[in-house]
């Protein structure tokens, strides 16, 4: 063991970075580059990138689609920018913001030859850093030396990759008791991710045994609708139906995972509701922004009930994929209790496309 950080712990610190618009380098044997986010690289360092050799952009194959141009890697396009063509225009490709007042972007020049790895391992890295799907890349085979004089954080490419298929490790940090007006036999646990990121939590009510199936909700974040009481969507009676039902039982357990937006964090979550505003529905709206319809990991949800020495539950879910999810990793959905709460006539259209495009039972 040395004192110096693992892959997990770079990573998070390059999350640091690209958020900050500092570039970080990726190292591959197909050749080495330097990486930025789209969203953040800021015209300075853009120029002073481009001094040095020809850029590259990387969107992925949803926001490709969006653009009505090729993605020839499959999962991504590589779009060669334009000498000259500045902050502007990156962030005008990357981000859907101004698609319906410009809706032609192109004819873009795609890059087509060589390994599409580091544009892979950059979108994936930006991406989790819940920035906008897109990567700024100069290949560059002096990358390392780059790395060395200017302070930058470098990482394996591969090994980003590996770590971003990879299941997250959790570890208790504390729990104690948490009386709450839907019941007095509550209990907060607070687990944190072993690569620094964000806390997750589960809310234990009564003293659920072990031994049975015990009633759970996977819970994802939701800032607008949990803590605003937003009439957008329909987390916030989930949260509370869920939890005034297990206090209805006696025992149960929520899970509060932080994973805002269906996992895009909460500024894209507002870009979607943004795009939401001129006429596409959420899994458009997704899909304009560069992302997949759910990024969430419901894998942590079974590593906590795992923690906790739960092996089996009732979930409280309308989403088959979660069930899916939780099997797939060893927990056994005994049964599956409907959650149908919160429908308005600002979410009638949201929940609508849940049950038709996501395949929520609704």
């Amino acid at each position: 063991m040395t004192l110096g950080p693992d892959i997990a712990e770079r990573m998070n610190r390059a999350r640091a970075d690209l958020r900050a618009g500092v570039p970080v380098v990726l190292t591959d044997p197909a050749g080495d580059a330097l990486v930025f986010a789209a969203e953040t690289v800021g015209p300075g360092r853009l120029t002073t990138a481009e001094g040095i050799g020809p850029l590259i952009l990387a969107i992925t194959n949803r926001r490709a689609e969006t653009l009505r141009t090729p993605a020839y890697d499959g999962d991504l396009a590589r779009v060669a920018v334009p000498a000259g063509a500045g902050a502007g225009w990156v962030r005008a490709v990357a981000d859907p913001a101004s698609d319906l007042d410009a809706p032609m972007k192109g004819p873009f020049r795609h890059v087509r030859t060589g390994s599409a790895a580091v544009a892979r391992a950059a979108i994936g890295l930006v991406k989790s850093a819940r920035l906008l799907p897109a990567a700024v890349i100069l290949p560059h085979e002096g990358a390392l030396a780059l790395a060395m004089t200017e302070g930058l954080t470098v990482l394996s490419g591969p090994e980003v990759l590996a770590a971003l298929g990879a299941p997250v490790a959790l570890h208790p940090v504390v729990h104690a008791r948490l009386p709450m007006s839907v019941s007095e036999a509550g209990r907060l646990h607070v687990f944190r991710p072993e690569d620094g990121g964000e806390e997750h939590y589960a809310v234990e009510i009564g003293q659920p045994a072990r031994d049975r199936p015990v009633l759970a909700r996977l819970h994802s974040a939701c800032f607008t609708g949990d803590l605003l009481g937003s009439l957008k969507c329909d987390c916030g009676p989930q949260l509370r139906g869920a939890l005034a039902q297990m206090a209805a039982e006696g025992a149960g357990v929520l899970l509060y995972l932080n994973q805002e937006g269906r996992g895009i964090g909460l500024a894209n979550k507002m870009r979607a509701y943004s795009l939401q505003d001129q006429g596409f529905d959420t899994v458009e709206a997704n899909h304009r922004l560069g992302f997949e319809d759910d990024e969430r990991d419901f894998r942590l949800g079974a590593a906590i009930l795992r923690r906790m020495g739960f092996g089996a539950v009732r979930l409280l879910t309308n989403n088959p994929a979660k069930i899916r999810m939780m099997e797939a990793n060893g927990i056994e959905v005994a049964e599956r209790v409907p959650l149908k709460v919160g429908k308005t006539a600002h979410n009638a259209g949201y929940l609508a496309t849940k049950a038709a495009k996501s395949g929520h039972l609704l």
